[in-house]
């Protein structure tokens, strides 16, 4: 199809022919990756060839032709790299968030999960575990010899105990990882008619919401995904609160309840004419999430105690929007935080950590006689962390990990 085979890795040029007709159908770069060696640890080729739409289909057309050749399924490279050992799971899913990421900080995190930064990080865990288990299995060996398995006991426990307090650390992590990842979740919450949707608007610079004096406008939750400086932040605007008047504005409003619920950061909103600073009983145990904001200042003078600890602006006239969007951006850069060191970026890496936790604390917890059970606590640990990196038993979320990626990832 493109003349002799190219040197590995060197690229070439090459007059690119149909395999049956010998047509040409273009003249680009051929490259030939020799496994293992490449990035899937097979033999690869790329054509690097003009983008045109005609010259796209013609080769796909081409490639078709040739027997054993088929489109690439969704995330197959990435999991044939996984299967031959060039990659683990945590770097697998890290391309994906690469791809899928909005913001620069997102690209941040997915580029160290990328290059091995979580994979390091268990990897190490791995190896103390094992390390744990042949103590304990030489206990259990030289159970008849008191002083051997004692020393061999005492020092797996050691190592547990070790490791349940990073793992501990590890998760008290404030979910920040994750939050980059998904976004940092702001819900707009109110009163109707303060202005809820006004500011949705004004923050992200475009007629994202329905405006209007009607009260009770907003029935559903608006969403909007936004780049703060670098830091992904998802708004919503959501349904004013108050006794309902029909079953439609009921549901709008218990959808506002379990958004707040669920949100990173609350903005209760107030008309500076009429502020309402109690937050309703039941957002009243969000209070520690909340930021008080007054829009209206235009319209009244705002006592100063009011001014205090709150964000007061008026998006009629612009006048405190900047202020706002700056408080937004340090309380999610404060939940977020900063550093190289790695975190936890998926829910099942959180969950999976969880169960390694709870089989050391077993482990620590029980009698050290019995020597059968502690090593079974050890091996439920070893799996557990095993299944993040993908050293054990985990064919049953690969599909849900490589599905993600698009064609040819």
């Amino acid at each position: 199809m493109a003349g002799p085979r190219a040197a590995p890795r060197r690229a070439a040029l090459r007059n690119i022919r149909h395999p049956e007709t010998a047509e040409l159908l273009d003249q680009g770069l051929v490259l030939w990756f020799a496994g293992p060696h490449s990035e899937t640890g097979e033999d690869m080729a790329e054509f690097h060839v003009h983008g045109g739409r005609a010259v796209t289909l013609a080769m796909l057309r081409a490639l078709g032709a040739i027997p054993g050749t088929r489109l690439a399924e969704p995330g197959e490279f990435a999991r044939r790299a996984f299967e031959n050992g060039k990659i683990d799971l945590t770097q697998a899913e890290a391309i994906a968030d690469l791809v899928d990421a909005e913001t620069e900080a997102q690209a941040r995190q997915a580029l160290r999960q990328a290059g091995g930064a979580l994979a390091r990080l268990y990897e190490g865990w791995r190896a103390q575990l094992i390390e744990a288990q042949a103590l304990s299995e030489a206990a259990i060996d030289f159970s008849d010899e008191g002083d051997v398995s004692e020393k061999a006991t005492g020092g797996a426990r050691a190592i547990v105990a070790t490791m349940a307090g990073a793992l501990r650390r590890h998760l008290d992590d404030n979910r920040r990882g994750e939050i980059l990842r998904e976004g940092f979740h702001v819900v707009i919450a109110g009163p109707p008619n303060v202005g809820k949707s006004s500011l949705l608007n004004a923050i992200a610079r475009r007629e994202a919401a329905i405006v209007s004096d009607e009260a009770g406008t907003t029935r559903d939750v608006v969403e909007v995904r936004l780049d703060l400086s670098g830091l992904p932040v998802v708004l919503s605007d959501t349904a004013g609160i108050r006794e309902a008047e029909g079953k439609v504005e009921r549901e709008g409003i218990r959808r506002t309840i379990a958004r707040a619920e669920a949100a990173d950061l609350v903005l209760w909103m107030m008309d500076a004419t009429d502020p309402q600073p109690e937050l309703p009983s039941d957002l009243a145990a969000y209070e520690q999430r909340t930021l008080r904001v007054l829009n209206k200042i235009d319209l009244t003078r705002v006592k100063p105690e009011l001014r205090q600890g709150w964000c007061a602006l008026s998006l009629k006239t612009g006048d405190g929007l900047s202020e706002l969007v700056r408080a937004i951006e340090h309380e999610a850069r404060r939940r977020i935080g900063a550093g190289d060191a790695p975190v936890i970026t998926q829910a099942r890496h959180r969950q999976q950590i969880v169960a390694c936790l709870e089989a050391l604390e077993a482990h620590l917890a029980g009698e050290a006689e019995d020597l059968e059970l502690r090593a079974e606590d050890l091996r439920q640990a070893a799996t557990a962390l095993g299944r993040i990196t993908g050293r054990v038993d985990v064919e049953d979320v690969l599909d849900q990990i490589f599905g993600r990626f698009c064609i040819g990832k």
